[in-house]
C-alpha cells in the first residue's frame, strides 16, 4: 500500500511514507486507552465492562464529536501490530467481556494483521461510524464477531453539514448491508451478552427531529425482528467551538426523544435499547491518557 483508499473518502495520502490524509492519521495504529468501559448497550458492557481501545484519528470528523481531543488526531501511543496483538491479549486477561475496538476504520489494515491467527477467546466488536467503505470492511471477514455502526444520518443535509459527508446515509447503508451479511441475525447468550450480529446505533441530535425519524425508518425497513439490534441514543453532549451550529448548542429535548422513542415502537423495531436523555454528560467520556497501551 502507498496510496490510502481505504476509507470512503479516498483521499490518496502516502500514509506509509508519513502521509496524513483526512483521518490526520500515520499507518500504524495510535491508541489512547486501553482498558474496561462501562459506557457500552448492556449487552456489550455486562458487569466486567467491554475492553475498549480507543484508537485515534478519524475518517468522518463530525463537528460535534466528544472525543475530539483525540478523533482529530492527537495523542496516543503508536502502535505496532505486535503491540497491538499484546494490548488486546492483556487487555482479554483483566475479564473483559469483549475487546471493543473504537474507530479503528482507516487503521483497517494492521488491524485486521493482527487480528489474523490472535485466538482471544471473547469476541471483537467493530465499533465504528459506520462512514467506511464495503472493501475494508471485507478484511475483517472472520475476524470480527459484532458489528457496531453508527447509523448517523439518513438524509444528505445534516451529514454534509456536520461531517463534510453528504454521501453518508448511501456509504453506512451499504456498510451496514455488508456487516450484516458477514454475520448474519445476532446470537445472544443466555446471560444477556451479544455474541455475534450487527448493533446499529443512531445519535439523536438536537434540531434534526427529520433525521432521526429516517434513519429509524431505514432499519425498520431494511431489517426484520430478531435480525439487528438497534441503539437510540440521547446522550448527545455539546461541545465547545460550536458557534456556527447553533442547533447544536443544547441538549437533546426530553420530549422529542420519547416522541422518538414511539416512533421506533410503531415502526414495529423490538430489539434494542433506548436511552434517556440525562445519559448525557461530560462525565461520560473517558481519560485519554495512555491507560494500557502497550509499546510495541
Amino acid at each position: 500500500m502507498s496510496a490510502c483508499y481505504d476509507c470512503p473518502r479516498r483521499c490518496g495520502a502516502d500514509r506509509p511514507a508519513g502521509g496524513l490524509g483526512f483521518c490526520r492519521s500515520p499507518y500504524l495504529p495510535r491508541a489512547a486507552r486501553a482498558a474496561a468501559h462501562f459506557g457500552e448497550e448492556p449487552c456489550i458492557s455486562g458487569e466486567r465492562g467491554s475492553g475498549a481501545i480507543f484508537f485515534t484519528g478519524c475518517g468522518l470528523g463530525c463537528v460535534y464529536c466528544q472525543n475530539a481531543s483525540i478523533s482529530r488526531g492527537e495523542g496516543g501511543v503508536e502502535l505496532g501490530v505486535e503491540g497491538l496483538r499484546e494490548t488486546m491479549l492483556r487487555l482479554r486477561d483483566t475479564g473483559v467481556h469483549n475487546i471493543n475496538l473504537v474507530t479503528g476504520s482507516h487503521f483497517v489494515r494492521p488491524i485486521a494483521e493482527a487480528l489474523s491467527g490472535l485466538d482471544l477467546g471473547i469476541p471483537v466488536v467493530w465499533n465504528s461510524s459506520g462512514y467506511e467503505s464495503v472493501e475494508s470492511l471485507r478484511l475483517l471477514d472472520g475476524l470480527v464477531q459484532i458489528y457496531m455502526p453508527d447509523y448517523k444520518y439518513a438524509l444528505s443535509a445534516p451529514a454534509g453539514r456536520y461531517s463534510a459527508a453528504p454521501d453518508y446515509p448511501q456509504v453506512a447503508a451499504a456498510a451496514i448491508r455488508e456487516m450484516f451479511r458477514q454475520r448474519g441475525p445476532f446470537d445472544m447468550s443466555e446471560d444477556g451478552l451479544l455474541r455475534s450480529g450487527v448493533l446499529i446505533r443512531h445519535l439523536i441530535l438536537p434540531g434534526n427531529v427529520e433525521n432521526s425519524l429516517r434513519a429509524i425508518d431505514w432499519v425498520a425497513g431494511e431489517f426484520l425482528p430478531g435480525e439487528v439490534l438497534f441503539s437510540l441514543m440521547s446522550q448527545y453532549t455539546p461541545m465547545p467551538g460550536l458557534e456556527r451550529f447553533p442547533e447544536l448548542t443544547s441538549p437533546v429535548d426530553a420530549a422529542v426523544s420519547q416522541m422518538l422513542y414511539e416512533h421506533l415502537l410503531d415502526a414495529g423495531i423490538e430489539d434494542g435499547y433506548y436511552q434517556d436523555p440525562d445519559s448525557s454528560g461530560e462525565e461520560a467520556i473517558p481519560d485519554f491518557d495512555g491507560t494500557g497501551v502497550v509499546f510495541s
